[in-house]
């Protein structure tokens, strides 16, 4: 049975989908079979695991409002060497669409049932608001990794998220739970960055992943060539730092 986690946050340019593409390359890398989940409309990830968004003849839009089904839609990462339910801006659509749907909720979850034996791992990039997409995207995870950079606005916006995904568990999902927060774009000389990181630590435990993942140029170049920094630049010190949370997730999900 695959493991299913979304990548979220609702506060925007936290690097979520830096998270999702690298998480899923990492995780490819330790012989992981890996789905990745575009619920964006702005298609990045579709985008940063090279794929062209734009030639796209069934996307997660199709899946989404019954149209299609996941072995149609999903296409494969050759830069990543994992599979993905790709998006473009026709999911902004889905929106207003599925609120006339049955299970409009549950939609997601029910489209990804039907290749749950194909993956050790569903990773879900979800949008930075909570809308119908992202309520789809927590009703279908088993557990929820949360991109933080060590900033007070940062701090601001997780107790909404929280709150969110405590109520979800308490409604929608009983099988939700925040699997850990990640540490990204970190830069160690900034104090404000170690202040909010110790905080974080204080407040969570070991809900905080040990792996920091540093503020790294590597990184934010690869989605231009359409490839995961982790393949892109495999020495660099950002890709070493996702290919070593790929082995931390393996590892906590040993104990879910």
């Amino acid at each position: 049975m695959a493991k299913i986690f979304c990548v979220a946050n609702q506060k925007g340019g936290v690097g979520k989908t830096t998270t999702a593409v690298n998480l899923a390359a990492g995780l490819a890398q330790l012989k992981q079979r890996v789905l990745l989940v575009d619920l964006d409309p702005q298609g990045n990830a579709t985008m940063g695991a090279g794929i062209n968004k734009a030639e796209l003849a069934t996307s997660i839009y199709e899946v989404l409002l019954g149209m299609s089904d996941v072995k149609e839609a999903r296409k494969t990462s050759e830069t990543g060497k994992f599979d993905v339910l790709p998006a473009n801006r026709e999911l902004a659509g889905a929106e207003v669409e599925m609120v006339e749907l049955d299970r409009r909720e549950k939609r997601l979850k029910d489209a990804l049932a039907a290749v749950d034996a194909d993956y050790d791992f569903m990773l879900i990039d979800c949008p930075p608001a909570l809308s119908m997409l992202t309520l789809n995207g927590l009703c279908a995870a088993h557990g929820v990794i949360i991109p933080m950079q060590c900033e007070y606005y940062a701090l601001e916006g997780l107790s909404d998220l929280v709150n969110t995904i405590k109520k979800v568990h308490a409604k929608l999902n009983p099988d939700l739970k925040i699997i850990g927060l990640l540490r990204v774009m970190f830069d160690p000389r900034m104090t404000l960055s170690q202040q909010v990181s110790a905080q974080l630590e204080e407040h969570f435990g070991d809900k905080v992943f040990k792996t920091i993942i540093p503020r790294n140029v590597r990184l934010a170049e690869a989605p231009s060539y359409g490839m995961p920094g982790v393949t892109f630049d495999p020495a660099s010190k950002g890709a070493q730092a996702y290919i070593a949370f790929g082995a931390e997730m393996v590892e906590r999900i040993k104990a879910i």
